[in-house]
């Protein structure tokens, strides 16, 4: 039977490119969304020809109970991407509280607690991937984005201590840290605005959903066998 892997947020940009991704590499998913069911429909009918099995979860992770839901539909687990995330930006005081717990439960109490209620069927296997999709701003910060950058380097830290945690153990933790990346979430910047970022990235230009999905196979793969506690960044050169 093909390995399992769990991808949330998979009805995202990035979230499908990586489905994608796996599915054509022989992966089987369970395959996490919130409210974009058109979405999600089309990532299923898109994988259909892969031959693996494809299990959509409907969860909203800004709820703190959310994760019971995801992680009872889930029975045998290899792998998790966690590749859900949400944004904000503005003046940090001009944040507002529920603004601040959207962030907090999506990026940081769901990750850790879908990772807790699953770790004891990759501890049984004595095998097992863990990979957090966090974000530049979590590595060096950005003024607007305040509370995101927050919760992004609290992610990090998390696969630090949990990769040494875990070595032992056959499991690796890793994290990849995009840049800017072709995705909707971009959408809210200007074409003149989106220049001047393009002109401050050494390389030139954006970064490619499948780009991450490229590096997310890689660390699931054997190629990086002896990588944990790792943040692979890529950025194409930009702040760092």
């Amino acid at each position: 039977m093909g390995k399992w892997i769990l991808v949330t947020g998979a009805s995202g940009g990035i979230g499908q490119a990586i489905a994608k991704q796996l599915a054509e590499e022989g992966y089987s998913l369970y395959l996490h969304f919130h409210q974009n069911k058109p979405a999600m429909d089309k990532l299923l009918a898109a994988l259909s020809g892969y031959g693996g099995e494809y299990v959509p979860i409907q969860a909203d992770l800004k709820q703190p109970d959310a994760y019971k839901k995801m992680v009872g539909n889930i029975f045998t687990i290899d792998g998790i991407v966690h590749a859900s995330g949400i944004s904000t930006y503005g003046l940090f005081t001009d944040l507002q509280d529920k603004e601040m717990m959207d962030l907090w439960s999506v990026h940081v109490h769901s990750m850790m607690c879908i990772t807790r209620e699953l770790l004891p069927k990759m501890l049984s296997k004595q095998s097992g991937n863990i990979i957090v999709i966090t974000s530049i701003w979590g590595q060096v910060g950005a003024a607007m984005e305040v509370a995101y950058s927050a919760v992004k380097g609290a992610q990090i830290s998390f696969v630090k201590a949990l990769s040494k945690e875990l070595a032992y153990n056959g499991i690796r933790v890793n994290a990849v840290a995009p840049g800017a990346i072709e995705t909707n979430m971009l959408q809210s910047f200007s074409s003149e605005e989106m220049q001047i970022i393009e002109e401050e990235i050494p390389m030139g230009r954006v970064g490619r959903p499948k780009e991450v999905a490229e590096s997310i196979s890689f660390l699931l793969s054997e190629k990086s066998s002896y990588m944990t506690g790792q943040v692979l960044s890529l950025n194409g050169g930009w702040h760092m």
